[in-house]
């Protein structure tokens, strides 16, 4: 893509926490990729020099006190105005020279948005122990639950429309952002698309701040929740039928004894079955209550999602 002859304005937004030895080198990376686009460097809170040498490479150095990237990713979607959104992560590991061609095949194929994917070309020393299998793991659970086949959802490189980050709730606090991106683009059935861009190693004396289990559980209980909030239906139905279940292993062996003696001897247990069974359904009739509403709520949030142009085609006229 000949970049000095793209129209749209373009915001390459790097949220950063303790990066002062690779983001220096990410800002001139993609002044090079992009030499049109602002570049954003968000600092949160960080206790090194991040914010004076991303200003010194020539960004526009901003500060979010809020921790956590959920929040960076809030302040940035919210303050920045743009027509693309490049999102890429300071430490270094993403290759700025992908991001032309993820902004030409957003706005070609007319996507909301291009997820930069690194499971099939990355350094072998990139990924620390469990990353790489955790990533899998829950990247398939969200495929699962929303049907669409997704290969990297925890990719902290994308490329996004104005619509797309102007319809972003932004509820997250910390990592489970990406989470939380990719459902709100499976739900929409917003047009993405997926490009392979390498993945290389961070620098010597430079961190990830992504804890494997701590951060892994943080995940794991944001695609629960939105599951229960985008699948209700299916959520409580699956909660009706195993409180269905215990009821009815509590009630047979005392429905035996009834019929073969008249008897209720364990009346505490027909009492539990029938409480444990009240549930199941009440479980069940606040799926279909909130399975109401959630329709609701996607049909505003479609309406909203519409009422932003849609990125205009890079195509010849």
């Amino acid at each position: 893509m000949d970049t000095d002859r793209l129209k749209e304005r373009v915001a390459v937004l790097v949220p950063c926490y303790n990066e002062e030895k690779t983001i220096g080198q990410v800002v001139e990376d993609f002044r090079r990729a992009l030499p049109k686009a602002d570049i954003y460097v968000y600092d949160n809170n960080s206790s090194d020099e991040t914010a004076r040498l991303a200003a010194e490479a020539g960004a526009i150095v901003r500060l979010e006190r809020h921790q956590g990237k959920g929040n960076v990713l809030r302040r940035m979607f919210s303050d920045v105005e743009a027509d693309v959104y490049v999102l890429v992560d300071g430490d270094n590991t993403y290759d700025a020279a992908s991001a032309p061609g993820m902004i030409t095949k957003l706005l070609t194929d007319r996507l909301d948005m291009v997820v930069g994917t690194r499971l099939t070309a990355f350094d072998e020393t990139a990924f620390p122990p469990g990353h790489e299998w955790g990533n899998k793991l829950l990247t398939g659970f969200v495929t699962l639950i929303f049907g669409r086949e997704v290969t990297d959802m925890l990719s902290g490189y994308r490329v996004f429309s104005r619509r797309f980050v102007k319809s972003f709730p932004a509820l997250s606090k910390g990592f489970e952002t990406e989470t939380e991106l990719t459902v709100h683009a499976l739900e929409l059935r917003m047009p993405v698309a997926e490009v392979v861009t390498p993945y290389g190693q961070r620098p010597l004396g430079s961190e990830s701040k992504l804890k494997t289990f701590r951060d892994g559980f943080r995940i794991l209980k944001t695609i629960v929740d939105l599951f229960k909030e985008e699948r209700p239906l299916i959520f409580f139905s699956l909660l009706f039928v195993l409180l269905a279940l215990v009821a009815v292993i509590l009630a047979v062996p005392v429905f035996i004894t009834y019929v073969g003696t008249g008897l209720v001897p364990r009346f505490p247990t027909a009492i539990l079955a029938t409480g444990i069974m009240i549930l199941a359904f009440l479980s069940l009739a606040c799926g279909v209550i909130l399975d109401m509403v959630t329709l609701g709520r996607r049909e505003l949030k479609r309406l909203n999602y519409l009422s932003i142009p849609a990125p205009r085609s890079q195509e010849k006229d």
